[in-house]
C-alpha cells in the first residue's frame, strides 16, 4: 500500500468528517496539509488574518449547526487564532482549531516560531490536544469532533508539529476505524421530579416569563419552544445570539417591554442561557427578589455555578426537556396568562411611534435611522450580523430576526471586530441566504481586509457601516482616542473590487441599500458607508461599574 505523510492522512480525516470548507491563512507546517485539503474537494476559504479564520468558521458552525474548521501555521499565526476561539468558548460554539507547531523533536532548542502554544490555547477552549502518534490522526480529529459537539458545545484546539505532517506511515498501519465515525448526539431527559416541580410552579405563577439563549439552537429545539411558548402562554425573551428561534414578530413576544417584564415577573424559566450579564445574573434589581427561578441547562457544572439560587434547575437538553414539559403542562395553561400577556401587549403599544421610528430627526442620521432602513430592506430570513458600539446597541432594539441563528454578533465575549469574518462565514455556510453586515466604523477596521477575502471567494455579501467618525459616541468630545475621522469606506471597498456608495442624507439610505442589493443579487460584495451623528449614544443596560 501507499505510504501517506500525517498531512495526507488529516485530509483524508477531515473529508470523511463532512468537513467542507475551511477557514485558512496558508504557510509554515500546515502547508501540505492546506494542499491536501484541495486535493480531497474541500473548499480552502483563505482570509487575510488569522483572527478571521477562527471568526469565520464560528459564524459558519453556527449556521450549519456542525463544527466550523480554521488552520493557521505555526508560533503567531496559531496565537493568532485564540481571539476567535475565546470568543466561540464564551459563545459556546463548536469550532475546531488546527495549528501547526515547531518540531516535536526539535522542541526546548528554540527553533523557528517555538513556543508552549498548548499553554496559551488551553484556557482559550473546551479542550486542547497535540497530535504525536501519526497512526492515531483519525482518532485524536474524531476525538476533537465529539469533544466540540457534545454536552455543552465548545472550541477545540489541536496542535500539529511540524516533524508529524510530514512523517509518512504506510496507509495499512494507520488506525482508520475513528474516521468519520457519527458525533454522539445524546439529548438527555429532564428527571420527572424536576419537571413536575417545574409544571407546579407555572400552574402557581401569575406573570411567568422566558429568559432563552443559544442552548435552544444548539439543541435544534425551534419547534419545540414555540409549541411550549404557544401552549403556556409564556411571554419569551432572548438574548442577542439567541433571536429568532420563535420569531420576533410572534404574538408572545414584547421586544421593547423586557425591562419591565423581568421586573415584575414571578416565574423565570432560564432556557438555554447562562446566568450572566447578558441578563443581569436574574437577580435584583432588574429582576424581582422574590421571583421563582427555573433554569434548563445540559451543563450540571454550569447549572452548579448560577449567580443567583435557582429554586428548580433542571439538567437536560432543551429539545428533550421542552417536549417533556409540551406533554406535561394543562391545554388550557395559556388562558391563565392571558391579562398578563395584554399588561405586555398595551405597555409596547404606548411605546410605539407612527410611521418613521422612534429616532431624532435634527441634526446627523440617527443611527437608529440607519438600522429602520436597513430594516424595512432586509429580506425575513436574511442573516443579519451586528458589530460595534452603538451599532450593536441601537440595532438590538430597531432589527428583528424571524430565523433560528440567523443573528451573529459578538456574544457575551464583547469582542470587536467579528463583522465582516461573521458575514463571509456566514456567506460561506449558507450562499442562497441575503447576509447583511452592520458594522461600526471602528470595529469595522480591525477585520476590514476581509472584504477582500469575501471578493476573491465571490461570497457576495451587503456590508453597511454607521460613520459616526471613531470608536463609540462622543457627545461631549472628551473621549481620549476616540477620532478616526469620516473615512470613505466605501472608495476603499471599490479599490478591493467591491461596489461602494457614500451617504449623508437620510432619504438616500434606501435607494443606496436597493441599489447595493441589485449588485449583490448580482454576485458582487457592496458597501454602503453612511455618516451618522457621533453625539447619538444608545441608552442601554450598563454591563459593568464603568461605560465606554
Amino acid at each position: 500500500m501507499a505510504e501517506l505523510t500525517g498531512s495526507e492522512i488529516i485530509a483524508k480525516c477531515l473529508k470523511a468528517e463532512g468537513v467542507e470548507d475551511v477557514f485558512y491563512i496558508m504557510g509554515g507546517p500546515m502547508l501540505l496539509t492546506e494542499s491536501k485539503c484541495i486535493e480531497q474537494g474541500i473548499r480552502m476559504i483563505d482570509v487575510r488574518h488569522e483572527q478571521a479564520a477562527a471568526f469565520s468558521a464560528q459564524a459558519y458552525s453556527r449556521l450549519r449547526q456542525k463544527p466550523g474548521i480554521c488552520m493557521a501555521a505555526s508560533g503567531p499565526a496559531a496565537i493568532n487564532l485564540s481571539t476567535g476561539l475565546a470568543n466561540a468558548l464564551i459563545d459556546c460554539c463548536p469550532v475546531i482549531g488546527f495549528g501547526g507547531a515547531s518540531p516535536i523533536s526539535q522542541y526546548g532548542r528554540q527553533v523557528f516560531q517555538e513556543i508552549d502554544q498548548m499553554a496559551i490555547m488551553r484556557g482559550c477552549v473546551k479542550y486542547a490536544d497535540r497530535v504525536v502518534n501519526i497512526k492515531r490522526i483519525p482518532q485524536q480529529i474524531n476525538f476533537a469532533f465529539q469533544k466540540a459537539m457534545t454536552g455543552k458545545p465548545g472550541p477545540v484546539y489541536l496542535d500539529w508539529p511540524g516533524d508529524v505532517l510530514y512523517q509518512k506511515i504506510e496507509e495499512s498501519q494507520v488506525d482508520w476505524s475513528y474516521a468519520g465515525r457519527p458525533i454522539v448526539a445524546a439529548r438527555p431527559y429532564a428527571e420527572p421530579k424536576a419537571i413536575n416541580a417545574l409544571v407546579d410552579a407555572i400552574n402557581s405563577a401569575k406573570q411567568p416569563i422566558i429568559a432563552s439563549g443559544g442552548g435552544v439552537i444548539w439543541s435544534q429545539a425551534w419547534n419545540e419552544m414555540r409549541q411550549f411558548v404557544e401552549k403556556a402562554g409564556i411571554p419569551f425573551f432572548t438574548t442577542p445570539q439567541g433571536r429568532g428561534v420563535v420569531p420576533d414578530d410572534h404574538p408572545y413576544s414584547y421586544l421593547t417591554m423586557r425591562s419591565t417584564a423581568f421586573r415584575d415577573a414571578d416565574l423565570i424559566i432560564v432556557l438555554g442561557t447562562r446566568m450572566n450579564y447578558i441578563i443581569g445574573h436574574a437577580a435584583p434589581p432588574r429582576f424581582g427578589a422574590n421571583a421563582k427561578i427555573a433554569r434548563i441547562e445540559i451543563d450540571a457544572e454550569e447549572l452548579g455555578m448560577s449567580a443567583r439560587n435557582v429554586d428548580i434547575p433542571i439538567v437536560g437538553d432543551c429539545k428533550s426537556v421542552l417536549q417533556q414539559l409540551i406533554d406535561a403542562i394543562p391545554a388550557k395553561t395559556a388562558e391563565r396568562f392571558s391579562g398578563w400577556r395584554q399588561k405586555l401587549a398595551d405597555g409596547e403599544a404606548a411605546k410605539r411611534t407612527g410611521p418613521g421610528g422612534n429616532y431624532p430627526t435634527d441634526g446627523d442620521i440617527h443611527p437608529l435611522r440607519l438600522f429602520e432602513e436597513v430594516k424595512n430592506f432586509m429580506k425575513r430570513d436574511a442573516i443579519l450580523v451586528v458589530d460595534g458600539q452603538e451599532t450593536l446597541n441601537f440595532g438590538r432594539q430597531s432589527m428583528p430576526t424571524f430565523e433560528p441563528g440567523h443573528r451573529l454578533n459578538s456574544g457575551p465575549f464583547g469582542t470587536m471586530g467579528v463583522g465582516l469574518p461573521f458575514a463571509v462565514g456566514a456567506k460561506a455556510a449558507c450562499p442562497d441566504k441575503q447576509v447583511i453586515c452592520c458594522h461600526g466604523d471602528g470595529s469595522f477596521g480591525l477585520n476590514a481586509m476581509e472584504l477582500d477575502t469575501a471578493v476573491r471567494h465571490n461570497l457576495p455579501i451587503l456590508v453597511v457601516i454607521s460613520l459616526n467618525g471613531g470608536w463609540t459616541a462622543d457627545p461631549e468630545r472628551n473621549k481620549p482616542g476616540r477620532d478616526l475621522g469620516y473615512t470613505r469606506y466605501d472608495k476603499m471597498a471599490e479599490g478591493l473590487g467591491c461596489y461602494g456608495e457614500y451617504v449623508e442624507k437620510p432619504e438616500d439610505i434606501r435607494p443606496a441599500l436597493e441599489r447595493a442589493g441589485k449588485q449583490v443579487d448580482e454576485g458582487r460584495v457592496a458597501l454602503v458607508n453612511v455618516k451618522t451623528d457621533y453625539r447619538a449614544r444608545a441608552g442601554t443596560v450598563q454591563f459593568s461599574d464603568y461605560s465606554t
